[in-house]
């Protein structure tokens, strides 16, 4: 074998162990959920037969599922962009100051490392109504009404989004200043000197240049609340993403169906459903952000 084979071979080798773990741990089970969707599996019956497409339509024709669909898309739509648009703002007014920085990003970034079920349990007790909850004394003292906030059909999505967003705010930040640091100093002088604006340079050096940053950043933010989970389950009344289903996630109804109902056949039916949800989301972003870019470069 020559040098190059050798190094090929060695390549191989190396990333034939993360490949077997992938397949083994994600393609595996995806495989196995879909044969299983196709089936009437339930821990509560010794049946396995065959049914075709049986399950996707009870799920589909579920209103409960349905519900928790609509309620996983407003998560995504509302949490995301702000989370973007939050996180970038911050990350350009951290990258202007000289000192603490480093203090001011552990700030950001501790809601990301601390672990979300004491994140959620803190922030529900923080939302109760007086006077229990921090929120609401601070709302009185202002002389201003108590909010309902988890006790609120209409409040209840937002507060917890409110909640996904503060914890995913440091992440966020975190990588858009390592983005920002990363642009050639070289072309901001040159554009100030050229009599370019602060806007100017925002627009049409900065952002530009952490184009790909903001995609890889929306895609995970868009995947990370369409399958958000945790928040719901810890901060909703007894786990049912109430009240009146108004916060259930797609990933909490799967979670009943399969671990309350032990309806493991159309458990697995939904999170195919949420699978395809995610990644019809995904590769539009990924399309609109590709014709963003060609456009810049063509002008």
């Amino acid at each position: 074998m020559t040098l190059a084979k050798k190094r090929a071979m060695t390549a191989y080798l190396f990333l034939a162990v993360p490949l077997v773990f992938f397949i083994g741990v994600r393609f595996g089970p995806m495989l196995y959920a879909m044969l299983r969707s196709l089936t009437d599996w339930s821990l509560l019956r010794k049946t396995n037969q065959f049914i075709g497409l049986s399950n996707f339509k009870a799920v589909l024709g579920d209103p409960v599922f349905l519900k928790a669909l609509a309620n996983t898309l407003k998560y995504a739509i509302v949490g995301a962009p702000i989370v973007i648009a939050l996180s970038l703002g911050i990350a350009l007014l951290l990258n202007r100051i000289a000192r603490a920085r480093g203090f001011f990003r552990l700030i950001y970034i501790l809601p990301y490392i601390t672990p979300i079920v004491a994140v959620s349990w803190v922030w529900r007790w923080m939302y109760q109504t007086p006077p229990l909850g921090i929120l609401n004394a601070i709302f009185s003292a202002l002389g201003l009404p108590a909010m309902e906030f988890l006790l609120s059909p209409n409040q209840a999505l937002y507060s917890i989004v409110a909640v996904n967003i503060w914890v995913e705010l440091g992440y966020c930040t975190t990588v858009f200043l390592a983005g920002i640091q990363t642009i050639p100093m070289d072309c901001i002088e040159a554009a100030r000197i050229d009599g370019a604006s602060s806007r100017q340079i925002l627009f049409g050096i900065v952002l530009p240049l952490l184009m790909p940053i903001t995609l890889f950043l929306m895609i995970m933010q868009g995947i990370q609340f369409l399958r958000i989970f945790t928040p719901v389950y810890n901060m909703s009344a007894q786990a049912m993403g109430g009240p009146l289903d108004s916060t259930k996630s797609a990933a909490l109804y799967i979670y009943q169906e399969a671990f309350t109902k032990f309806e493991l056949g159309r458990a697995s039916a939904a999170s195919l459903v949420l699978f395809a949800i995610i990644m019809a989301v995904t590769l539009a972003q990924l399309k609109l952000f590709d014709k963003k870019a060609n456009g810049e470069v063509e002008s």
